[in-house]
């Protein structure tokens, strides 16, 4: 729930679908998706699937934690709390109760460039609800007698989901370590310390300033037409103003010069946990010619029970419980490359971190195979069809997509770019990101060895990207 403030960490699948890069060739909609603009700048998107009477609406910002102003960390995730406090014509709690009323169900997520919104609702109802959100985008009300209890709320969120959590505090850590210079080095949650001194001045000020049709993106998704969308998105959306809306000024990331290594011990960690990441390009930052091969790469050395980690450290090693790799891909900025391991009770967190090592070295020195890249690659143009099954998921990869600088042609090109991906391409983004460049190492132990409390480590890849 939003309130209790899970964290989530969208699925592998969506990842994937997401892989993409500016100067897509034209290919038919991935989702059958269309799109069209209002006057005021709103970009709509509508994704019809009349295999049920129900719609999902979601609104996505392209404003997210990584565009707060310095030192004041958690305004974006703790206004996306404030949405639901009432507006000119609704009372603090009304929308949430009119949603459920109505057979609904509501949600949002903040991640370091995005912020959304979304309803799920019998067709009959989307007009509802596309009213409920069209009025918060411009008529919020926030008072200190609103903010005050809510800012308690979050600083107990941080203390649930963060501060008792071994895990996530490592993973705040490592991002920190990862990130010199850029934003991507603060939690989305915010650091507690200034989560602390939130102020209705600079949650007004956020809002003001990136709230705005011509910052948004609206998506329908489900039992809906072109037609039907266009009228009720007009009727409700078009008659909202469109503000000047600054650009996003993201710090330039320094080169990395040095490694380092970050160890976490505590007595709720039962097993052991090392990992070491690598700053990467994204489809949108850095060396991007790279982008679609490391995510072959990834889902070659963690894909499953047949990928390179997997089996030779778990299968046939049998030095560790679990092994994989990660690829993040989905950031307007640089992303991250790493891998895993914990290891098996009975061997040393340093002998697995070793056979670890050993596995990359190898492919480093001999290379990826050509029977491995085909596989990989069917695996990753087979979530096509499993997102299209689903009711939410396109609008999640589309909304992602959008917010962080891809068109939907970038986004309907992908499977034809993933599928042209050569052993070649894969093995040079090997060697571009893993050989002898510096990386953040983490270590996760308990506080004795043998002994431990009720926490399993999370794998690096399933970490928290987005905080709901």
């Amino acid at each position: 729930m939003r309130r209790t403030a899970s964290l989530l960490r969208a699925t592998a699948a969506a990842a994937a679908l997401f892989a993409i890069f500016a100067g897509a060739a034209s290919a038919a909609p991935l989702f059958g998706e269309s799109e069209f603009t209002l006057p005021n700048g709103l970009e709509v998107v509508v994704v019809p699937n009349h295999r049920a009477p129900n719609v999902t609406q979601m609104v996505w910002y392209k404003v997210g934690a990584a565009d707060e102003e310095r030192g004041w960390s958690g305004v974006a995730h703790f206004l996306e709390h404030l949405m639901f406090k009432g507006t000119r014509t609704l009372k603090p709690k009304e929308f949430s109760e009119i949603v459920a009323r109505n057979g609904g169900q509501e949600n949002a997520f903040t991640s370091w460039d995005y912020t959304a919104f979304h309803q799920t609702v019998a067709s009959d109802r989307l007009s509802l609800v596309m009213g409920l959100e069209a009025d918060r985008m411009h008529n919020l009300v926030i008072t200190d007698e609103q903010l005050l209890p809510e800012r308690k709320v979050i600083l107990e969120e941080w203390r649930m989901r963060i501060g008792n959590v071994p895990s996530a505090v490592l993973d705040q850590q490592v991002e920190a370590a990862l990130y010199l210079n850029h934003p991507y080095r603060i939690p989305v949650l915010g650091w507690s310390e200034e989560m602390a001194k939130l102020d209705l001045a600079h949650e007004r000020r956020f809002y003001d300033t990136w709230y705005a049709p011509n910052n948004a993106i609206l998506i329908l998704a489900g039992d809906i037409t072109v037609e039907a969308a266009r009228k009720l998105a007009l009727q409700y959306y078009g008659k909202i103003p469109r503000k000047a809306v600054p650009a996003r000024m993201r710090p330039v990331e320094p080169m990395r010069e040095a490694d380092t290594t970050v160890e976490l011990k505590s007595a709720r960690v039962r097993n052991p946990i090392w990992s070491r990441v690598y700053l990467a390009p994204s489809y949108h930052s850095g060396d991007t010619q790279y982008a679609y091969a490391l995510e072959v790469l990834a889902e070659v050395l963690g894909g499953g029970a047949n990928s390179r980690l997997h089996k030779a450290l778990v299968l046939d090693q049998s030095v560790a419980t679990g092994a994989g790799a990660s690829y993040d891909p989905e950031r307007l900025d640089l992303g991250k490359f790493s891998y895993y391991v914990s290891p098996r009770v009975g061997t040393t967190i340093d002998a697995a971190a070793e056979a670890a090592q050993a596995v990359i070295a190898k492919v480093l020195a001999d290379g990826i195979t050509a029977d491995e890249v085909d596989r990989a690659k069917t695996r990753l143009q087979n979530e096509v069809f499993y997102a299209n099954d689903s009711l939410s998921q396109p609008g999640n990869v589309i909304g992602r997509a959008l917010t962080t600088g891809s068109s939907l042609a970038d986004l309907d090109a992908w499977p034809d770019r993933i599928g042209a991906v050569t052993v070649d391409q894969v093995n040079a983004a090997a060697h571009a990101v893993l050989d002898g460049k510096t990386s953040v190492t983490a270590r996760l132990l308990p506080a004795k060895p043998g002994a431990g409390g009720p926490e399993r480590p999370l794998p690096p890849q399933t970490l928290p990207e987005q905080i709901r």
